[in-house]
């Protein structure tokens, strides 16, 4: 499974030991030190490939199903023999605005912990390059490990939020420009926005729940000296959320906004057409009636009839004109 174990290694006071070629013995050598622990990272391994691993950790079938098939909501599980979390780092693409969720799920144990990640953007590699460089961290064991994922994780929630508001100030400008876009375009995209909000909030807004469990005492393989730390990392992810909902009721009320100009925007283009309609109707009546072959008609048969019609056609079409403008239809 080389392909699949992305790194594999025993940690000795804080101390990285690259890890035997049979993890299960570097699992027991682990074990039977007592003051080390094994960090096993895999990245979507098949039901296989992930078979020994399972069997030798002793993991719990029903989280190796959900660390197999994915797709899962953010939560914390705890089993006999191991606790297992789900968390889901997100990623904000400027270029497409686009929010993207991959998963990341840690078995944490007596002795181990084993990472299984899904989706090509990770933050294992920097926590555990960054851990490797704090052995007084890494001494804590695998409660340490748990809290370093969940924290960087966390962190990139408020990190992403922050783009997301700056994106979402720029589309707000834009909706109440004086030069307006066409109103499609950025109907379409008000909602294609909150749709990567609705993603986003999917991986912030179910963890909350995990990381108040993981503040409380009693909760196996977590160190209890470890509750003030998850306790500052439930302060990040409150923050992260808080800000998820805020950017949520600021584009419902943009949108709501913007359906607004759209109805006063229409409401506005009916009267400017229907004052040109009225406009446009006078000297087509007046022309109709006098284009009709009738002998007996005021004024037909005088000689200044004709200029006569066409003053009182000019000064009632000037008359509706600023009739029109003053009401502000025209």
């Amino acid at each position: 499974m080389p392909g699949v174990i992305v790194d594999c290694a025993i940690y000795r006071e804080g101390r990285r030991n690259e890890c035997a070629a049979d993890f299960s013995d570097a699992l027991d050598e682990a074990r039977a030190e007592g003051h080390s622990f094994l960090w096993l990272g895999m990245h979507e391994p098949t039901q296989a490939e992930f078979d020994r691993v399972s069997s030798e950790f002793g993991l719990h079938p029903l989280a190796v199903e959900d660390a197999l098939k994915a797709h899962q909501r953010p939560k914390l599980e705890v089993y006999d023999d191991s606790l297992f979390v789900v968390l889901k780092p997100v990623t904000y693409d400027d270029l497409n605005d686009t929010v993207t969720a991959t998963e990341l799920m840690l078995f944490v144990g007596d002795s181990f912990v084993v990472t299984v990640r899904h989706g090509a953007a990770s933050p294992l590699a920097a926590v555990r390059q960054r851990l490797e460089h704090q052995p007084e961290i890494l001494r804590h064991g695998p409660t340490a490990v748990l809290y370093a994922v969940s924290d960087t994780v966390v962190d990139h929630y408020i990190d992403v939020a922050a783009e997301l508001q700056q994106d979402l100030e720029e589309l707000e400008a834009d909706v109440f420009a004086p030069v307006r876009r066409d109103t499609k375009n950025t109907a379409a995209e008000i909602y294609a926005f909150k749709r990567e909000v609705l993603e986003f909030r999917r991986a912030t807004g179910p963890l909350t729940e995990p990381m108040a469990r993981l503040q409380n005492p009693g909760v196996p393989f977590v160190h209890d000296h470890a509750r003030p730390f998850f306790r500052d990392v439930g302060d990040h992810l409150t923050r992260a959320t808080e800000s998820v909902d805020g950017l949520d009721r600021l584009l419902s009320d943009i949108l709501s906004a913007h359906l607004a100009q759209m109805g006063v925007r229409q409401n506005d283009d009916m009267r400017k057409i229907s004052a040109w309609a009225a406009l446009a109707a006078v000297p087509t009546l007046i022309a109709g009636v006098y284009g009709m072959n009738f002998d007996y008609m005021p004024l037909l048969r005088w000689h200044l009839g004709y200029p006569t019609i066409l003053v009182a056609m000019a000064v009632i079409e000037v008359s509706l004109h600023r009739l029109f403008k003053r009401r502000g239809w025209l």
